[in-house]
């Protein structure tokens, strides 16, 4: 402790006056990390070790639960959280500071998305084959060589990758695998047969995105759009830019969704909320939610007139009756007007 108390001051009264542009840290055991200044605990735990930074959860700065985006002050002792099976969140690229932590993050990323396209690629790609009444089973590995070899691919893996993220056509794949191009009858069926859905379950990592536009959740009837580089965009059916999508699709990008019986994860909703101005409501609306287990991303307000508000929330929910039930106990609040969910 003694030690500590004296690094601690010699990085008060020396360090910081001649280097302004760093920071000095403490590891739980005393030993001190130099970081750039505006580094945050994702760059100390990157600095510490690899797999330290690919498995933090959260971070003790000072023995206090503290965000990982929260700046890095010397002087303070980090205690970074790690949990098995835990990965990176793309939204660290925007918190740190050390170059070491970005190329890191971007390394963990790219492995993990190309194994997301690949599996990906592999599910749209039997998709497609069973439109033709046909599976990996019954196309043998002779068709698949004659494949890599014909697409200058270095191996069905990357066939399947460029599938998975929308640079390859799945429908188009599965014809060039079969060679069918000439073959008109089995055309117009696996086209008859496209309309058999494909299951999220919300569990098939970085390839399949929710549209912002229309913030689709579960129990909503949806549809796709495999876009270039990103994998399957997910839309409700209902969304004009889904309908639009699919009126100019003549590369036969669309696609079938469907929701799996049991769905993991949360799932952005917007709200839109007409209030008559009352002191306290956001406090009122923030515990509605959170006494439902609605998680709170954010909120605007916009003050119509000096008697009412509109309120705009952006919350996680688990599916549509759940957002039900966030919304029955938000109408209870007497200054309440109107509540409705917002797709633009």
């Amino acid at each position: 402790q003694q030690n500590a108390g004296n690094s601690l001051e010699f990085i008060e009264n020396v360090k910081i006056d001649l280097f302004p542009e760093e920071v000095y840290v403490f590891t739980p055991k005393g030993k001190i990390l130099e970081l750039p200044l505006g580094s945050t605990a994702v760059d100390f735990a990157y600095a510490v070790h690899t797999d330290i930074g690919n498995s933090c959860v959260g971070c003790r700065i000072n023995r206090r639960l503290a965000a990982l985006s929260q700046p890095l002050k010397s002087g303070e002792t980090i205690e970074i959280i790690t949990a098995p099976g835990a990965n990176p969140n793309p939204v660290w690229l925007d918190i740190v500071a050390t170059s070491r932590a970005r190329s890191q993050i971007r390394h963990y990323l790219k492995q993990l998305k190309t194994g997301d396209a690949v599996e990906l690629g592999q599910r749209l790609l039997n998709k497609a084959l069973t439109s033709f009444d046909q599976s990996f089973d019954d196309v043998g590995a002779q068709k698949i060589a004659a494949l890599v070899d014909k697409s200058g691919a270095q191996d069905f893996e990357q066939i399947l990758e460029e599938v998975g993220l929308g640079n390859r056509v799945a429908f188009l794949t599965a014809r060039q695998l079969l060679d069918t191009q000439e073959d008109a009858e089995a055309n117009d069926m696996a086209i008859g047969n496209r309309e058999k859905p494909l299951v999220i379950a919300g569990t098939e990592g970085m390839m399949i995105h929710f549209a912002k536009c229309c913030n689709p959740i579960p129990g909503d009837d949806i549809g796709g759009h495999i876009t270039a580089g990103r994998g399957v965009v997910v839309h409700t059916a209902d969304c004009r830019n889904h309908q639009e999508l699919q009126q100019n699709d003549k590369e036969g990008r669309g696609i079938v969704l469907r929701w799996h019986q049991y769905v993991e994860g949360e799932y952005r909703v917007e709200l839109k909320i007409e209030v008559e101005q009352q002191r306290g409501i956001i406090a009122s609306l923030a515990n509605k939610i959170s006494s439902l287990d609605g998680s709170i991303e954010s909120i605007k307000v916009e003050e119509r007139d000096a008697k009412s508000s509109s309120i705009h929330i952006f919350l996680a929910v688990n599916d549509r009756v759940h957002l039900a039930r966030v919304i029955r106990r938000i109408r209870v609040i007497k200054s309440v007007v109107k509540v409705e969910r917002v797709k633009r």
